[in-house]
């Protein structure tokens, strides 16, 4: 077999392979394949033509291209809107690329091109008789190949050609293709084509046999529906019923069920589309379905809500202690409801932390109401299709959770408490999110459309009550179209007449208790929820009383005792040991600890600030998962020190000398927001002042590069945290005195509160007199018996941090 080199443009292929003395048009678009186009025609026409491994690579290198094509020589040239040529080209001899010459415009290969010259033998002879056989039988039975192919292969007398020519026709992968144009030997070439033929041969006999039996159960499915009309026909002219009873059924409910307009448009025309099909059709079983949905519906059924205000003042009161705000806008609803009979639903979102009551003061608004109640969770909710449903083209089609619910509630003004609306996410099936906002939007749901029913249903009639734990979870759109009420957690008092008013008798129900088999006083109330919880909400305290219960109920069974009085005294026995200390947050006054106050999804909490010093180069180290505000609230605080070193009494050159290290408790809880700032200040003048922090003492608010001190969020809820921690004294922004208004009095009483416009007040009132000379080694401002980490330098020695 003869060969030559020879330099040629090159053309990479995608999802084609051109054989030897194939005539095929290609449409060339990319910018270094057209170069190389119009390169071959400038020289002799020839290109080098080599499919790519993967057809979905737009820049191929010289890995990405399989490394044996054909040489082809460019026959016509026709240039296409947009850039675009299509190319005649005509395969001239098989090629391996020997080496990929670099060009910035065009690819451009050394190929080593084969020739097909050889001898002859007997076997080759074999095997071309074999191979005309073959495709002939394959031409007939595939159909998809002109006869007069087959006229062209029988005349051709060159081995390698015959080979070439058939495999060109013949539908196989591109792997299977490259196979054969890398088989450069005649014999072995002929020879796997050979078996290919023979494979595909099978296939296309098992495809006429699939055929035949699809026509004969098409033919028997024909046969079937002549036969049942030829039925129907004789029905009727016996005057005996049909199939068509059903539509008429239909018909007489549609008219029963008085639908408004357009939607009995709807279901007249599905009625008609039904009565045309077979009954035993498909598409026959969804139709029925959707009728079934259309007539369940409660286009036109309501309940009448309850107008006695005073009597629903009274349910409300009865199910929940305090939340008066939330009472307050139920009762201006009836009121107003009263005055104007045609009034749109409210939609209210509670915001609040766990455990204080947003989901089942649905339920209880809905009993005020004397309105049906639907709840849908949606936490974790992804898919768009939970709100909107499916379109009925998808097999099990239902519609979305909003329609469920309004046809479980058989009215179209129920109460419909969309749960957890914070915890909703989105992926590639759509935002549940975007599909609320016409849900929500008093302007748009009296028409929402869903995709399954593709009417429009009036949802403005319906009171849509959302909660949340956070609100910077919920998206700004939907935030926008809903009154947020918060909900915030509740006071020690507020606590304990809870669990005397409805905690404890609802568990000694549940338990199979009585009121006289179990005495819980109001005391031992208070040391559960003082040593055996810490939440704003009062789950855990319904947890405690219900072990408390099942202990009870354990001892009657067992014991025989008729009567069980749990006091505080004998508490441990059925709670165990005290989970968490009541009272001051610190036990003593400490040198660069403060306590500030936090605002979390779960209600208000005491953060304990630490501050370590030690020798170094003047670094400042910030621990405890802090986001990048606290951590810049942090680095503010540090600069405001730093620059108040004189009046402070810090030795010149200290900060250069010395690490600081601040670190926030709990280390595995993320922290973020500005409202430590002062917080931190305090503690790192504490800790290089020598100074210590009275451990009574928790403060809030911002601080500014000059010392001032902004307003913060989340105050109530921070004062109620100071308060079960047994804070006395509490620094707070002047410019937050406004939201003392919401604080129940009698937190108010026990707490001294401090209004701050500036850091050096903070100072002044959380800082204890200096009580030590200052007369010290590494830092004449930190007496030598204060330490807070007993930190080794390299000398050996420990230094204060």
């Amino acid at each position: 077999m003869n060969s030559e080199t020879k330099i040629l443009p090159l053309l990479p292929l995608r999802g084609i392979l051109v054989f030897p003395y194939m005539v095929i048009h290609l449409d060339v678009g990319r910018e270094k394949s057209v170069n190389a186009i119009e390169e071959a025609m400038a020289r002799d026409q020839v290109v080098f033509l080599a499919t790519q491994k993967d057809a979905q690579t737009d820049e191929p290198g010289p890995d990405d291209i399989f490394q044996i094509g054909t040489v082809a020589e460019v026959k016509q040239i026709l240039k296409l809107p947009g850039g675009t040529i299509r190319i005649l080209v005509e395969g001239l001899a098989r090629a391996k690329i020997c080496r990929f010459i670099t060009n910035e415009s065009y690819y451009q290969v050394e190929v080593k091109q084969y020739s097909d010259d050889i001898q002859k033998s007997s076997e080759i002879e074999a095997f071309m008789r074999s191979l005309n056989f073959q495709f002939e039988q394959y031409v007939k039975l595939s159909k998809r190949i002109p006869p007069e192919t087959v006229v062209t292969v029988v005349n051709l007398d060159e081995p390698g050609r015959l080979a070439d020519t058939i495999a060109s026709h013949l539908t196989l992968r591109i792997e299977e293709k490259q196979e054969l144009l890398e088989a450069i030997d005649i014999v072995q070439r002929l020879e796997k084509l050979c078996a290919i033929v023979v494979k595909e041969l099978e296939i296309v006999e098992l495809e006429r046999k699939i055929n035949i039996r699809v026509r004969k159960q098409m033919e028997k499915t024909q046969k079937e529906y002549y036969l049942r009309e030829q039925m129907k026909a004789i029905q009727r002219e016996l005057g005996e019923k049909d199939e068509r009873a059903e539509g008429e059924d239909l018909r007489r409910k549609i008219a029963e069920a008085k639908l408004p307009k357009e939607v009995e448009e709807k279901a007249i025309k599905e009625v008609e589309r039904l009565e045309k099909m077979p009954p035993m059709a498909a598409e026959a079983a969804v139709v029925r379905n959707y009728l079934d949905w259309l007539l369940c519906l409660p286009w036109n059924k309501s309940t009448r809500d309850r107008m006695d205000i005073k009597a629903a003042e009274n349910i409300l009161e009865e199910d929940h202690y305090g939340l008066k705000t939330v009472k307050e806008r139920i009762l201006e609803y009836l009121s107003i409801r009263k005055l104007a009979k045609k009034m749109k639903g409210p939609i209210i979102c509670f915001v609040g932390p766990p455990g204080v009551g947003k989901t089942s003061l649905g339920r209880s608004i809905a009993r005020a109401l004397e309105r049906k109640f639907i709840r849908m969770s949606l936490g974790g909710v992804r898919d768009e299709a939970e709100i909107r449903g499916h379109r009925r083209t998808y097999v099990g089609a239902m519609p979305g959770r909003i329609i469920q619910g309004i046809k479980q509630a058989g009215s179209r003004n129920p109460v419909f408490l969309l749960d957890e609306i914070d915890k909703m996410s989105m992926d590639f099936r759509g935002d549940p999110s975007a599909a609320l906002l016409e849900v929500l939007d008093m302007e748009q749901n009296n028409t929402f459309s869903d995709h399954y029913i593709e009417v429009p249903f009036d949802l403005s009639n319906v009171m849509f009550i959302t909660t949340a734990n956070v609100q910077h979870n919920i998206p700004r759109p939907l935030l926008d179209r809903m009154e947020v009420i918060y909900l915030s957690g509740y006071t020690e008092e507020e606590k304990v007449q809870i669990a005397l008013r409805y905690l404890i008798p609802k568990q000694i129900k549940e338990h199979g208790l009585t009121k006289e088999m179990l005495k819980i006083s109001e005391n031992t109330v208070r040391k559960i929820i003082r040593e055996y919880t810490r939440e704003s909400g009062v789950r855990n305290i319904e947890r405690q009383i219900a072990t408390i219960c099942r202990k009870t109920a354990r001892q009657i069974v067992t014991d025989k005792t008729k009567k069980i009085q749990v006091t505080t005294q004998n508490l441990n026995q059925f709670l165990g040991s005290p989970r968490f200390r009541y009272g001051i947050a610190e036990q003593t006054d400490q040198v660069g600890v403060a306590t500030g106050l936090a605002w979390t999804e779960v209600g208000g909490d005491t953060l304990a600030i630490e501050i370590s010093i030690y020798k170094g180069n003047g670094n400042l180290t910030l621990t405890g998962k802090l986001g990048d505000v606290m951590k810049e609230s942090a680095q503010a605080g540090y600069s405001y020190i730093r620059g108040r070193a004189c009046e402070l009494g810090i030795e010149e050159g200290f900060f250069d000398k010395q690490n600081i290290h601040i670190h926030v408790p709990e280390g595995a809880i993320p922290k973020d927001g500005p409202s430590a700032g002062i917080t931190m200040a305090t503690a790192l003048a504490s800790a290089i002042t020598g100074r210590k922090v009275r451990h009574d003492v928790a403060m809030t608010g911002e601080i500014t590069l000059r010392g001032r001190v902004l307003p913060v969020g989340g105050i109530k809820e921070k004062i109620l945290a100071a308060h079960r921690a047994g804070i006395k004294t509490l620094l707070l922004p002047k410019d937050n005195v406004k939201d003392l208004d919401e604080v129940p009095k009698k937190v108010k009483d026990k707490i001294n509160f401090i209004l701050v416009d500036h850091m050096d007040k903070v100072l002044e009132a959380a800082l204890v007199e200096q009580e030590y000379s200052m007369d010290f080694a590494v830092s004449p401002v930190v007496p030598p018996e204060v330490y807070q980490s007993a930190v080794i330098n390299d000398g050996g020695t420990p230094v204060p941090s």
